[in-house]
């Protein structure tokens, strides 16, 4: 298959393979060469000189079965911190990978997908350090980030899909934004998102072999064995206005509620980038928590509905837990909440007393409450969710590998 590296995209390229069996672990790589011609019309001859690395990459496509046993590595917030003016980055978030490629190892532990759900680079520099403005310079730092060796052979290996948070644009975004960033700053930042995130998802349509098109937004969803995903943008649809303030547009909540009655049985996991449960302490401008009417819609719907089995899975926080929202009106009520942060920050982390565990939500009319399930893990971490049909396993990793406590089981 050939494909060309534009520099419209970083020199990067998307290859779409179609008609692979399921539960087969095939072997591929990936080489390069230059062509004068265009891309309909290269012919591979004798004399064009290949570069091969020396590497072959292995994937195994998914269970087709859909009460299939299913297992996610999640994780958010890696920071990569620049030393001596930028031209230095820190390596130790990169090793939080090798852990988990360790994991894979052991046939024990497989990995049916990795879920990124939001910071995956910093492209404010914790808002002093010399900002990110511009497409090279957005670019600079992907490449930085996704060229370290361990994520390079993660990422070769597990499907892996992303979703990006305000850090990929800037901190809080759009709480700062003037006129001037949205016209500027986002579309820089967005472009080089959708060239190094975006690509790794269900968006773009493909066409003979390779993605194609305009993306209209950034949600998304996906089901493999017996859990399906919808991957939430709760970050660029975002509006702030007293008059129409929301989290996400119209269409995404519709496909939203659309998806969660959908009847398919199956454990349902609504990836957010932001915590949707408990409210925080301090700092809840940018959470769920500021956006009630919204958030409170969705508990409703799933509390009318009596939908089982439904998981947030979110980031952000830099701290790690799981809890469990409950209703006073409804004893058979149940949604859980997971949150998995930071991979690697290198600063203080939250802690257990900055969340308002065991109140009611603000907003609701104290009909909803949460209870932590959990420690809360203040360290840097990634969490493994291992799914079955009747009961999903949730547990904490620190950053070299090392179990940190016990697993919790959720039961349906």
């Amino acid at each position: 298959m050939f494909n060309k590296l534009s520099p419209n995209f970083d020199m990067t390229a998307v290859f779409v393979l179609d008609g692979l069996e399921s539960s087969v672990e095939y072997e591929y790589r990936c080489g390069w060469f230059f062509a004068e011609a265009e891309l309909e019309k290269v012919q591979l001859t004798k004399d064009q000189q290949i570069e091969w690395p020396a590497v072959t990459h292995r994937f195994s496509t998914a269970n087709s079965l859909n009460n299939a046993r299913q297992s996610f590595i999640v994780g958010s917030c890696r920071y990569l911190l620049r030393l001596f003016g930028g031209y230095i980055f820190d390596d130790r978030g990169g090793k939080v990978f090798r852990s988990i490629l360790e994991q894979i190892d052991e046939k024990a532990m497989p990995v049916d997908a990795h879920l990124m759900i939001g910071d995956q680079i910093y492209g404010d520099d914790l808002n002093f350090a010399a900002p990110d403005r511009r497409l090279d310079q957005f670019l600079e730092r992907y490449r930085a980030v996704f060229s370290q060796k361990y994520i390079q052979q993660l990422m070769a290996r597990i499907p892996t899909y992303m979703i990006l948070d305000d850090h990929e644009i800037e901190d809080n975004w759009p709480a700062k934004a003037t006129n001037r960033d949205r016209a500027t700053l986002y579309p820089h930042a967005i472009h080089a998102y959708q060239i190094y995130q975006c690509s790794h998802s269900p968006l773009f349509p493909a066409i003979d072999g390779r993605i194609e098109g305009t993306l209209s937004h950034f949600w998304y969803s996906f089901a493999q064995g017996c859990a399906e995903c919808f991957v939430m943008d709760a970050r660029t649809e975002r509006s702030l206005s007293e008059a129409d303030r929301r989290m996400i547009k119209n269409t995404q909540m519709s496909a939203l509620l659309s998806w969660l009655n959908n009847g398919s049985g199956k454990v349902k996991l609504v990836v957010s980038s932001v915590l949707v449960f408990p409210d925080l302490a301090n700092d809840s401008d940018d959470k769920w928590g500021a956006f009630r009417l919204q958030r409170k819609k969705i508990i409703d719907f799933v509390a009318n509905n009596k939908i089982r089995k439904v998981i947030f899975v979110s980031g952000d926080v830099h701290c790690s837990f799981v809890c469990e929202l409950r209703s006073s009106v409804d004893p058979d009520f149940r949604l859980h909440s997971v949150v998995s942060s930071s991979l690697f920050w290198p600063y203080p982390h939250t802690e257990q007393s900055d969340f308002l565990f065991g109140q009611p939500l603000a907003g609701d009319g104290a009909q909803y409450s949460s209870n932590l399930l959990s420690p809360t893990i203040s360290t840097d971490n990634f969490a493994r969710i291992s799914v079955e049909l009747n009961k999903v396993e949730v547990t904490y990793y620190e950053r070299k590998g090392c179990l940190l406590g016990e697993s919790t089981i959720l039961k349906f």
